[in-house]
């Protein structure tokens, strides 16, 4: 059961869920709007490796926005902490933005319960497209768990967003290009 903008405003108001900083002018009928950090990373080389640490680079941008390549993945934080114990969050583009044809989260759009942090966002533009810091950029609804609550114990948290892909952490080693067989 997805949460009415009322019962948003109700759960931020109970601490059921974190949204910091909180502006009440952010709520729409059923979802939360939030709003483009200013720190991004990108990846230093254009071939990425999932059983490897991929380095990235930092990429500052200000006021005078950030003009996105489609051949690049961008890492940006969100201005807001979000989080909650008790409902699911998930996050989408808001349309003006998919519009404008840009991806905020390729996929990752499921934010485990227990992990209230600002959100790193994975952004690709399928055309060159400027962004700025600060812009409503998704929205975020929360969702009822049925069952037992389990929170979020994974190797993403207590890390500073935007993080770069752990894929490595979990990553069999390789040898000679094969997977390691079983002993």
């Amino acid at each position: 059961m997805i949460l009415s903008g009322d019962a948003i405003y109700g759960a931020v108001q109970k601490h059921e869920i974190h949204i910091n900083p909180f502006c009440r002018s952010q709520i729409g009928p059923y979802s939360y709007d939030f709003r483009l950090g200013d720190r991004c990373l990108v990846y230093r080389d254009a071939e990425l490796d999932a059983a490897r640490e991929n380095s990235t680079v930092s990429v500052p941008f200000g006021a005078e926005g950030l003009q996105l390549r489609p051949d690049r993945v961008y890492l940006f934080n969100t201005v807001e902490a979000i989080g909650s114990t008790r409902y699911v969050p998930i996050i989408r583009g808001r349309s003006s933005v998919g519009r404008l044809g840009v991806f905020i989260h390729i996929t990752a759009d499921l934010i485990d319960l227990g992990s209230i942090n600002q959100l790193t966002l994975q952004v690709h533009a399928v055309v060159p497209v400027r962004v700025y810091p600060g812009m409503l950029i998704g929205q975020v609804t929360f969702w009822a768990v049925e069952g037992q609550i389990k929170l979020y114990q994974g190797k993403y948290r207590n890390r500073q967003s935007p993080t770069a892909s752990l894929s490595f952490v979990d990553a069999p080693e390789i040898s000679n290009g094969r997977e390691p067989h079983a002993e």
